[in-house]
């Protein structure tokens, strides 16, 4: 593809694309694919990553959004294993409808990484076990260490705490921007998240927990008794052990949902 349409298509979504060779060898050893399993990639681009997966699985899902790429990354994986491509959006697409179980990967765009992790998560599960094996993904620096967070430090919140409660997140390696074309104009870093077989804690009604966490970490300089005035009493608070003057970046997973099974 020309310079010229290459940055169109940036422009358009704001893509960067891998290109570096070292990178995407490390990223595949990491993901380490295999025959038979079924893969998903969101967001191929170019096809950098999705030909070395293609290659190692013999079979892949690819799902991307800009349509001028589809024909592209079909002329590229012509011959080479079993390519099944939806032009979607990651954001609305319906990952039941998937074989199962799947393993996913992604260079996520930095501008949905957020919503389009909360999607995957509102999928994750069915009747109590995990639809995925893992999933592999590469995003901005920060919002890795955000999903890694533990209480207490500045980068923990809303995304710490609802990853955590249903993924064990490691992070794998850093990136450069130079590895990418545009570079962007920050960091990136790979993550691995391996779904629960069972929750580090007990939650009756996960949409109860959400609201509640996202209602602690509204006003983030704010007090716990301050932030979730309205929805539970000074008492209430007190009574599974947290202090009304703790900001909500100290409170542990367990005391967000011992908060959330006081909500009437």
């Amino acid at each position: 593809m020309s310079q010229k349409p290459d940055l169109r298509l940036r422009k358009r979504f704001g893509q960067h694309f891998l290109h570096d060779p070292a990178i995407l060898g490390r990223l595949v050893s990491v993901i380490a694919p295999q025959p038979n399993q079924f893969l998903v990639e969101i967001g191929p681009g170019l096809g950098a990553l999705t030909l070395p997966l293609l290659r190692a699985a013999d079979q892949l899902i690819a799902i991307e959004l800009d349509r001028d790429l589809i024909p592209l990354l079909q002329e590229r994986c012509t011959g080479i294993g079993n390519l099944v491509l939806h032009q979607a959006d990651a954001l609305s697409f319906d990952f039941l409808t998937l074989p199962r179980p799947l393993r996913i990967v992604g260079n996520l765009p930095y501008n949905v990484a957020t919503p389009i992790l909360f999607h995957l998560l509102d999928q994750l599960y069915e009747e109590g076990a995990p639809k995925f094996v893992d999933m592999h993904f590469l995003l901005q620096r920060e919002v890795v260490d955000r999903m890694a967070a533990k209480p207490g430090e500045s980068a923990y919140g809303r995304l710490s705490v609802m990853i955590q409660y249903r993924c064990e997140v490691t992070r794998l390696f850093l990136v450069p921007a130079g590895a990418f074309r545009p570079p962007p104009k920050v960091e990136s870093a790979v993550v691995r998240l391996k779904p629960h077989l069972i929750p580090p804690v007990k939650i009756l009604d996960i949409a109860r927990f959400s609201s509640l966490v996202r209602q602690a970490f509204s006003q983030r300089r704010k007090t716990i008794r301050n932030n979730l005035r309205g929805w539970l009493t000074e008492n209430e608070i007190q009574s599974v052990g947290v202090d009304l003057g703790a900001r909500p970046e100290v409170l542990s997973l367990e005391q967000f949902a011992k908060l959330a099974e006081l909500m009437h």
